[in-house]
Parts: C-alpha cells; sequence; structure tokens
C-alpha cells in the first residue's frame, strides 16, 4: 500500500526527532511513522525529502510543513483514545494533514481554498482507501456548517484571530486549535466555545491562512 512507510530507518528516525520536540502522543506518532508524506507530492526528488526536517512545496504556491509543525498541530487536537471525534481541518492543501487525522478520528473534513488543492487531495484519499476522509473547495474560514458540529476545528496557518462562525460549528465541549501570534512569536492557541485559552509551543512558522474561495486555482 502506497501508505506504508518503505523505509523502517527513516521512519525511527523521524519519530525520534518529533519526541525530541516535544511531540509524544502515541497515536499521532503511530500516524506519522506510518502515513508517507512523500505520497502527498509528486516530484520524486520531493518524495525523497519525505522524512526530512524541511517543507515541501506543491502546487499554488502552498507547503506541507516540516513534520516536527504538522506533529505539534496534531497532538494540540488532545484526542487521547477519542476515536469517535469528528475534526475539520481548515487549509488542506494536499492532504497530508487530514490522512494523518484519519487514523487519530472517526470523521474527518478537509476545506481548501485551492480547488487545484482539492482535487488532488481527492484523489490521493481515494487512493489511499481513507474512507472517512471528505473533502472540499471553499472558504475555510467560513467552515463546513453543513457537515457539523465538530469535536475540534484544526486551522493549519496562521491567522489574526478565529472567526466567530468557527466556534458556532463546535460541539458542547469541542475546541478550535489555531496559531496565533503571541509574545512576538506563533503560538499553537486551543481555544474552546467560552474562549478559555491554553496555548501550546510551535517550533516553525506556519504561513498565513488566507480568506476566501481561489476562482483561478
Amino acid at each position: 500500500m502506497e501508505d506504508l512507510i518503505a523505509d523502517p530507518f527513516r521512519a525511527a528516525r523521524l519519530v525520534l526527532r518529533l519526541r525530541q520536540e516535544g511531540v509524544t502522543d502515541d497515536g499521532v506518532l503511530r500516524a506519522m511513522e506510518t502515513v508517507d508524506r512523500g505520497a502527498f507530492v509528486d516530484d520524486p526528488a520531493l518524495k525523497e525529502l519525505a522524512f526530512a526536517d524541511c517543507v515541501l512545496p506543491i502546487p499554488c504556491g502552498q507547503i506541507i510543513p516540516r513534520p516536527v509543525a504538522t506533529g505539534q498541530l496534531l497532538q494540540a487536537l488532545d484526542l487521547g483514545r477519542q476515536r469517535e471525534a469528528r475534526i475539520l481541518i481548515i487549509g488542506m492543501g494536499a492532504g497530508y494533514t487530514a490522512a494523518l487525522a484519519a487514523r487519530l478520528a472517526a470523521d474527518v473534513f478537509g476545506v481548501e481554498r485551492y480547488d487545484r488543492l482539492t482535487d488532488h487531495a481527492r484523489q490521493r484519499i481515494v487512493k489511499l482507501g481513507l474512507g472517512n476522509v471528505a473533502v472540499r473547495h471553499g472558504d475555510g474560514l467560513l467552515g463546513w456548517p453543513e457537515r457539523g458540529p465538530y469535536d475540534r476545528i484544526l486551522l493549519t496557518g496562521l491567522v489574526d484571530e478565529v472567526p466567530q462562525v468557527l466556534f458556532d460549528q463546535l460541539r458542547a465541549g469541542g475546541s478550535v486549535i489555531a496559531p496565533l501570534m503571541r509574545e512576538g512569536r506563533q503560538q499553537i492557541a486551543r481555544i474552546t466555545a467560552d474562549g478559555a485559552t491554553e496555548w501550546l509551543g510551535l517550533t516553525h512558522d506556519l504561513p498565513p491562512l488566507i480568506a476566501g474561495r481561489s476562482a483561478a486555482l
């Protein structure tokens, strides 16, 4: 299967790096060990960099973040053993984060502003047999209210603030996870519907999320 890591040594080295950077959630580590980041890029040269501590470029001027940043975002979901959780991912990109989340939750919904990326992600999700992932081309900062409510909403890029419309799509007890600026640097905020906020570390900066739905790409 394409999602199985072909090189156990490089997978083990990735897990070690994640642990050194504070990613210790067993479910997140298992997912990142068994879902190949290289399956979400087309260039063979980039596939060779799947386990490297670097961003991978994808179409529409977007990226797949460094593995550590992705791991820290997923750990911030704080799912534990809640395999029944419903997750909305905003800024789905190539679909890598959604594929990882599919190993942690019952249902994953991804919204991406670029149609080209949405189409590519959909094809990869089908190819990988991820039956619990649905994707949509749209303005992620408006959420996907028709599929809510959600236990977690994950923003994969920096925002100035979290729109109220996303909190309106949370279940009771749910939370939004988003990179925000705090004390001059990016940190991960885990925010409940009543505004209670927990701040978590983010080792590498993430690009900003852009509002709106792209009409040209």
